[in-house]
């Protein structure tokens, strides 16, 4: 494995094991060259369960460009409302070791004018 991926593992791993001694749920993105995922993950006694989900593969979503900003704040926005259609208000940010710049930085700020506090 290259070490740029050695370090975001790293970054991860402290993230997560962060966001576990909280005890929230969490927003955990992830990004390829290509799109963009984001998922709110619920852990009750060990059980990660998938509350929301949103990427740049929904069907609106996927006719526009999906490996820009835009795209991500679009994710962002829809990830707000599912999650609020589900009752979740507040959550953990959980970037999956990837820088906070661009993208992520992007649908995190989409997500809070969602109204998802973080």
């Amino acid at each position: 494995m290259s070490q740029k991926k050695v370090t975001r593992a790293r970054r991860a791993r402290r993230t997560r094991a962060k966001i576990r001694e909280l005890g929230a749920d969490r927003l955990c993105v992830h990004r390829t060259p290509r799109h963009i995922y984001a998922q709110i993950i619920r852990t009750i006694a060990g059980n990660d369960t998938v509350v929301a989900q949103a990427s740049t593969l929904d069907a609106g979503l996927r006719q526009s460009a999906t490996g820009n900003v835009n795209a991500a704040s679009a994710v962002g926005g829809l990830i707000a409302e599912r999650a609020s259609l589900a009752g979740v208000t507040r959550v953990a940010f959980d970037r999956s070791g990837f820088k906070y710049h661009g993208r992520i930085k992007a649908l995190a700020d989409a997500a809070r004018a969602g109204g998802l506090d973080f």
